[in-house]
Order: C-alpha cells, then structure tokens, then sequence
C-alpha cells in the first residue's frame, strides 16, 4: 500500500527584487507501508524543503502531494515546549480535537506514552522539562513524541545531527524498527551514510530533483 506520494512537486522562494529561485524543480517519489527512504544531498540542495511540504508545514508552489492523515514528524532541533514536561511533550499530538475522535476509538494514549518513554530510555525522566535534558535526551522525546500515534508515516529531518556517535546509534536503531509489526514508513533527510544505511532505498536531491 502507498501511504505517500508526491507527484512533480515544485517549490520555489522569492527575494525581493530579485527573480524567484526554484529549490524542487519537480518531484516524484513515492513510498510504501513498511518501507524506510532517505533522502541525502548536499547542504542548501533542499532536502528539508522537501521534507516541510511532505509534512505539511510548508506549501508546494505547484504539484500533488498524499500522505496519510496519521504520520509523525522528527524535528532536527527538537522543538519541544520547555513549560512541559516530558510525559506531557510525547502526548502533545493526541491532545484537541484530533486526539479525541481516536480516543473514541478506545486507544490509551498515555500508556502509549509511557510505554514509548520507556523504550527511548527515559523511564527515569518522565517528569523533567526538556531544560533539564541533554540534547540527545530531547531528540528522544522528540522520537517518542512522533510515535505516539502509532503513525502510518514517521518524516525525521537529520534525526541523528546534533548527537554523539552512540546516541545517534540508538536513535537509528529505534527508527530502524519502526516497520516492525506496524507497517510504518520512514523518510528521512540526513548528511549521515550511518543513517542512511538503516533504509531500504536511498535517494538523493539534485539540481532540484531525486535521483
């Protein structure tokens, strides 16, 4: 099953007085239930362009786009609320009107929750502000926070660039098993081979398309 298809994308960012440059020149991919894509290309070749239209927090100049309802998103810096605590930054998704047509649907998203604190290693850190974490700590709130949902879609923009080595490691190995048993897909935008490596195909944004 296709969960996201993009269909000769196009963006382009006007500079006052000056001609409209064009980031994405026409993109087409798409990905399947379960299988995990990165996207790789050099700095300013817009990859995270890329990844902000596929996520909604960016609108295409021209082109199609489907994604499920259902996805979760990985922001390289975080982007946690620093008055809420752990637990409550991970069930940031499910809470408002969205959140209460699936609890309707009689999922427990705080167990979720909890369950997923647990996984990502901060059992013991439920109730800390993320100004009391380290910044490996936050991208696993993040990563916790993304997964809540039980997603069909998980879209992570450089999940591992701003950590050490080991912690990078768990945060891929944590991505990696994320179509286990769910059949969620993974895009995901890096710099690193490391990352990359844990997906099922590899493409790369060039001259404004993915090759």
């Amino acid at each position: 099953m296709t969960v996201l298809k993009a269909i000769d994308v196009k963006r382009s960012f006007r500079i006052p007085g000056g001609n409209p440059i064009e980031v994405l020149k026409g993109v087409n991919f798409s990905v399947e239930a379960g299988e995990k894509v990165a996207i790789i290309g050099r700095s300013g070749a817009g990859k995270s362009t890329l990844l902000h239209i596929l996520g909604g927090l960016l609108k295409p100049t021209s082109g199609e786009l489907t994604r499920p309802e259902n996805f979760g998103f990985v922001f390289q810096s975080f982007h946690l609320m620093p008055e809420l605590t752990v637990f409550e930054n991970v069930l940031l998704p499910v809470m408002g009107a969205r959140a209460r047509r699936w609890i309707q649907k009689g999922r427990d998203y705080k167990a979720r929750a909890r369950e997923l604190i647990d996984k990502v290693g901060l059992a013991d850190r439920v109730d800390h502000l993320p100004g009391e974490l380290s910044g490996g700590e936050c991208q696993r709130v993040a990563l916790a926070r993304a997964l809540v949902t039980d997603p069909q879609l998980v879209l992570a923009d450089e999940p591992t660039g701003n950590l050490d080595a080991l912690t990078g490691a768990d945060i891929l190995n944590i991505l990696s098993d994320l179509s286990k048993g769910r059949e969620a897909a993974l895009v995901m935008v890096t710099h690193s081979p490391e990352a990359a490596s844990v997906c099922d195909r590899v493409l790369k944004l060039e001259d404004g398309l993915l090759k």
